[in-house]
């Protein structure tokens, strides 16, 4: 498991920058990856690019904690059920199962992630705090958000 954690904290190294692009082209605030790029260096600097790097953490390392395992329970069960190794079909359904709930249960911390990624870099919120992104969400969304 905690080798698992620490792939997942040295892959957000190159996965935040991304994340913070994609997010914000996809909210649509930007005409191309590169305008992300250069507005938010020149606004944030290079820090502006990891923004929401601790938050992208604290989503990963659960989500791979409960994806893995019960992936393999899945496959476990299909296995025994069916009296053979499952095949990789089965598997990659094992797996998108598991994929799904592990996303689900970790909602509430990725909606964290995408609302500090696309705070405006002068706001409470883009300082990165979950808590405080969360009771943000709360507030205006409920339970909903």
């Amino acid at each position: 498991m905690f080798a698992a954690s620490a792939g997942e904290v040295a892959a957000c190294v190159i996965r935040v920058p991304m994340e913070v692009v994609k997010q914000r082209m996809q909210a649509q605030m930007y005409q191309s990856s590169m305008q992300v790029i250069q507005v938010t260096l020149r606004q944030e600097g290079f820090r502006g690019l990891y923004r929401g790097y601790t938050s992208t953490v604290i989503r990963e390392v659960p989500f791979s904690i409960i994806q893995f395992p019960l992936w393999e329970l899945f496959k476990k069960w299909w296995s025994h059920h069916q009296g053979r190794l499952v095949d990789s079909w089965q598997s990659s359904l094992c797996g998108a199962l598991a994929g799904g709930m592990a996303a689900a249960i970790t909602t509430p911390l990725d909606v964290a992630k995408t609302r500090i990624m696309l705070a405006d870099h002068s706001s409470s919120i883009a300082k990165g705090n979950i808590a405080n992104a969360m009771k943000v969400v709360y507030s205006q969304q409920g339970i909903s958000g």
